[in-house]
């Protein structure tokens, strides 16, 4: 009996997982979900700039490679302040969630990044909103979505504490 019941859970998962793998993600559907969300792109397939909440968003991808990234930037960081730095890190662990604080190219920015084919329709929309939220919170929340994971009371009284200089 134990035998035929995880036969049939294996039949079972393979079955509701060859669903995903034929709808893998690539620059084709990516462009189809921006176009039946009404989100205004310009550039070409893999390079896109994307309208998004206030924001140009910048989308690169690699087909061949299995990635994709979303960023945008914030400010030069040279204008970021220690203090500023700090709490990006931090909050990269309890409030940015999936996208992130990082420096490129001498700018801070919001950034997102995920294997390309087994993003979600779901997943990108959500990074989107993410990356457009971490950057309207850097200096205030430094949140990408209202949930903080874990760690609550740390950011509270961090805000709380004065800012050292450092010499």
């Amino acid at each position: 009996m134990i035998h035929r019941t995880t036969c049939l859970a294996l039949a079972f998962f393979l079955l509701a997982a060859h669903p995903a793998q034929t709808q893998r993600m690539d620059n084709k559907k990516m462009e189809k979900i921006f176009a039946k969300e009404a989100i205004q792109v310009e550039g070409e397939p893999g390079a896109w700039m994307a309208y998004f909440n206030d924001h140009i968003l910048l989308v690169i991808t690699d087909e061949r490679n299995n990635r994709m990234r979303i960023f945008t930037p914030i400010e030069e960081e040279d204008a970021a302040s220690p203090a500023q730095m700090s709490r990006m890190l931090k909050a990269n662990f309890h409030s940015a969630l999936d996208a992130k604080y990082s420096i490129y190219e001498g700018f801070v920015v919001s950034v997102f990044t995920h294997p390309l084919r087994e993003l979600t329709e779901g997943q990108l929309l959500d990074a989107l909103r993410q990356v457009s939220k971490l950057a309207e919170t850097y200096g205030t929340t430094y949140s990408s979505t209202d949930l903080i994971f874990g760690g609550e009371e740390e950011e509270q009284q961090e805000e709380e504490k004065p800012v050292e200089k450092r010499s």
